[in-house]
């Protein structure tokens, strides 16, 4: 069976990418997504019976090689670690490829899109399943060579391909940390089997090894080094900056890779590696202050983005920060819990700006919305579970995940806990304000759709008109009123993309209540060894002082009455606030400015070297000196020898002659 879902994915990938457009939209579609539904389904029989008790096995696919002391196999892990991301992973990439049934109608390539969609769900397949590192880092980077197809599919767009170029340079940094873990790991186990590795942590304990004449503590060097790749993949700061402009591809994308599934590749590492992190007190602290600054930074550059999408991008990263600061404080458990509630809310928000994107002629500008409410209502309801979801409102999932991560914070009682407890209320503050400003500025106020390119161009291409005030005078023309909608008249999407919002829609009401006792109970058994997992201390935590049990639900009602104020109540406010802390606001329109330090300190010096490198070094004496120098020679030699090559028996008859003398000159030299 896990061979099944697995390999079904890499079988439908082959069969769209290599029958492309011979065998048609429809096909390719068909079997993707046909292939896609049997792994989600044959996944959540794999997790069930995992939880009914089914013993946990490594199943050998094949010898991969050896050589000397290292062997390395294909062989699919299956535990309950695996089990809950097999559901995650399937499930969303199910939904996502029926999603784009709708939202990719119009596009020329979709044989390739679904393609490329079903090698990046095999690629993370492989990676969840591994049972050696070696075969972890092929699905690490498979999953990065598919996000960038993924997000410059649209390669004529030249912020598409800038984007997909970013996101795999970034990643590269953080590859690079995880390859130099794999490698240390090797040299002080003598393996790259997961469970042998972590068999061997207790008696690892202590060991150091020199570096410059400093002796290092090698399973934190370890851990710390394991925990760069996974910030890359994850998007912590500072390796994040990929992540928000990844949004130029496709809105499926996005909600695929972006919000539930490649992101939570770093988060799963850490968990899965849990007693590597366990035995470094200094590595779980770094995780931990970490994931509570990309917590806090990414939600204050949340409160200020217009791109819809963008705000989510954000949210995401955000998020990711409070899975690792659980992580961090030991609550591994908790950590994997929010992943798993998070999956289904975030890929529904994604999934419902796809919708409303798709409604608004590709307009991605919240300040040219307004007034959604009626126009696409079964998108707005789906929109507003999604958000009390993530939110935290009572006995939504992000209500018993979230609270699970910040009480565990809270209960941990370090120094670095208590930091990460704060860092996330004034998220979750932030978390409730951007939400609810996302839903006020789409779905209320007044329509403003008249103000939009993208809309105009719509009515231009609808009508006629020659110009974009011209399409408004035929829509009046046609009875409209002049009420800011310029005449445009949104649309529900199609069944194909609302099933997956209905089906999403229930997972982020109810996930959280089913499954929280098994995730983040008192109880071992559901766990069962796969990562650390204390349940006495997630006992306690059902025992917190009162403030802190309340304070999430405080500040999601705090973070929701000043988004009303705001942006209903007192709709001009927002500017009043730009115009009087502008410095504020530019700070967190421009992301703390890491993208212009990054370019100041990596690019510009990049770019100096490389110029000087191309100019000076490679044209100015390689070149120079080397192929053009010779022909240059030869050229001139040519040039010097046609000369004489002027069809005159003198001049043949003259160079006989220097030649003779010169050749009797020296003659009688030597």
């Amino acid at each position: 069976m896990i061979q099944a879902i697995v390999f079904l994915p890499l079988l439908a990938f082959l069969v769209a990418g290599i029958g492309n457009r011979a065998i048609g939209n429809v096909a390719a579609k068909s079997v993707t997504t046909g292939a896609l539904f049997i792994s989600a389904v044959l996944s959540w029989v794999v997790f069930l019976g995992l939880i009914g008790g089914a013993p946990a096995r490594d199943v050998l696919i094949a010898e991969w090689f050896s050589s000397g002391d290292l062997a390395v196999n294909w062989s699919l892990k299956v535990d309950m670690l695996t089990g809950v991301m097999l559901v995650v992973v399937t499930s969303v990439s199910a939904l996502v490829h029926l999603y784009s049934w709708g939202y990719m109608d119009e596009d020329p390539d979709q044989p390739r899109f679904f393609a490329y969609l079903s090698l990046f769900t095999f690629a993370m397949l492989m990676l969840v399943t591994a049972d050696n590192l070696v075969q972890m880092f092929f699905g690490w980077e498979g999953v990065g060579l598919a996000s960038y197809l993924l997000i410059g599919f649209w390669y004529k767009k030249p912020s598409a391909w800038a984007a997909a170029i970013k996101a795999f340079v970034v990643n590269r940094v953080g590859d690079f940390g995880f390859m130099l873990g794999i490698f240390g790991l090797f040299m002080l186990f003598g393996t790259v089997d997961l469970d042998a590795i972590l068999a061997g942590v207790p008696a690892a304990e202590g060991a150091t090894f020199t570096f410059l004449g400093t002796s290092v503590d090698a399973i934190t060097c370890l851990a710390l080094l394991l925990f760069v790749g996974a910030m890359g993949k994850s998007a912590q700061v500072p390796l994040h900056t990929w992540l928000p402009d990844a949004m130029e591809g496709p809105t499926p994308v996005s909600a695929l890779i972006h919000a539930a599934t490649m992101v939570t590749a770093g988060v799963f590492l850490v968990c899965r590696m849990s007693p590597l992190f366990e035995a470094s007190v200094t590595a779980s602290t770094v995780v931990t202050y970490v994931g509570a600054l990309t917590a806090v930074f990414a939600a204050t550059v949340a409160t200020t983005q217009t791109d819809i999408k963008r705000v989510i991008a954000y949210s995401t990263c955000s998020q990711l920060g409070y899975m690792f600061f659980a992580a961090g404080v030991g609550a591994y458990g908790a950590a994997m819990f929010h992943l798993f509630t998070h999956a289904f809310f975030k890929a529904l928000l994604f999934l419902c700006a796809g919708s409303v994107i798709h409604a608004m002629h590709h307009e991605q500008d919240m300040r040219f919305y307004g007034g959604l409410r009626k126009a696409i209502p079964l998108t707005f309801a789906a929109m507003v579970i999604g958000t009390i979801a993530i939110t935290g409102l009572n006995y939504t999932s992000g209500y018993f995940s979230k609270d699970a991560v910040l009480f565990a914070a809270w209960e941990q009682g370090s120094e670095a806990g208590r930091t990460a407890f704060f860092a996330g209320i004034f998220a979750a503050t932030l978390t409730s304000f951007y939400s609810w400003r996302l839903i006020f500025l789409t779905f209320f106020q007044q329509p403003r759709w008249a103000q939009s390119d993208h809309i105009q161009h719509a009515l231009h291409d609808a009508y006629g008109a020659d110009d974009h005030h011209g399409a408004a005078h035929q829509a009046h023309a046609h009875g409209e009123k002049p009420d800011g909608t310029g005449g445009y008249h949104p649309h529900e999407s199609p069944v194909s993309m609302l099933l997956p919002l209905v089906i999403l829609s229930i997972g982020a009401l109810f996930a959280g209540a089913i499954f929280n006792d098994l995730f983040v109970g008192g109880e071992t058994a559901f766990w069962a060894g796969t990562i650390v997992h204390d349940a006495a201390f997630f006992e306690s935590l059902h025992h917190v002082p009162a403030l802190v049990h309340w304070a999430p639900a405080i500040v999601m009602v705090i973070g929701l009455v000043t988004a009303w104020l705001v942006y209903i109540r007192n709709p001009g406010s927002s500017d009043r606030f730009k115009a009087q802390f502008h410095h504020l606001h530019a700070f967190l329109i421009n992301k703390w400015y890491f993208d212009e330090l990054y370019h100041l300190i990596f690019v510009r010096p990049a770019m100096w070297f490389g110029t000087l490198f191309w100019k000076r070094g490679d044209q100015g004496a390689i070149d120079r000196f080397g192929p053009d120098g010779m022909s240059a020679v030869v050229a001139g030699g040519s040039v010097v020898a046609r000369r004489f090559q002027s069809g005159l028996v003198y001049s043949y008859a003259l160079v006989m002659l220097l030649g003779v003398a010169v050749f009797i000159t020296w003659f009688m030299v030597r």
